[in-house]
């Protein structure tokens, strides 16, 4: 395997927009340069354990073993076409005519009565942000209200 030069790395790491490879890029060039790992860690104030992984990585499998692999956690409990149709219920009952709003329980009680997963409350706000929405809640309108008795009351003077 032919190993980068020490400049085509620099070049490499001023044109990433990842800052994580930029840094693994800039520690590789180091270490072409002759610098051992201890020196890179303090240059690069990191620890001398991630400078050993991403050298291993670099002289086993080049650039390419320095992007960022998939971080590991425990995946969603609702399949994918789940989180679509919560995702449309949400839309469909957030836009009611009724003015009635969604609060998080209820989105979690829609989730066990639905599919039979039971989900913390707080991570049920961890869901709506992977979905896509904001917890932001409008100001509620009565069913009743009316502009034009509000654009009346207005004009009445005090």
């Amino acid at each position: 395997m032919k190993l980068d030069t020490s400049e085509h790395l620099l070049a490499l790491s001023r044109i990433e927009s990842n800052a994580r490879k930029r840094l693994r890029l800039l520690a590789i060039s180091h270490f072409i340069e002759g610098k051992n790992r201890s020196e890179i860690a303090l240059i690069l104030k990191v620890s001398r354990r991630s400078v050993n992984t991403w050298v291993s990585n670099y002289l086993s499998d080049g650039v390419a073993g320095l992007e960022a692999k998939k971080a590991p956690g425990r995946s969603c409990p609702l399949s994918t076409k789940q989180r679509e149709q919560l995702s449309d219920y949400i839309d469909k009952h957030s836009r009611s005519s009724k003015g009635g709003r969604l609060t998080g329980e209820a989105i979690r009680l829609h989730i066990a009565n639905e599919y039979q997963i039971e989900y913390h409350p707080n991570a049920i706000y961890k869901l709506l942000h992977l979905l896509g929405f904001s917890w932001i809640t409008s100001r509620s309108k009565h069913p009743k209200q009316s502009q034009e008795a509000q654009d009346e009351f207005k004009k009445t003077a005090n």
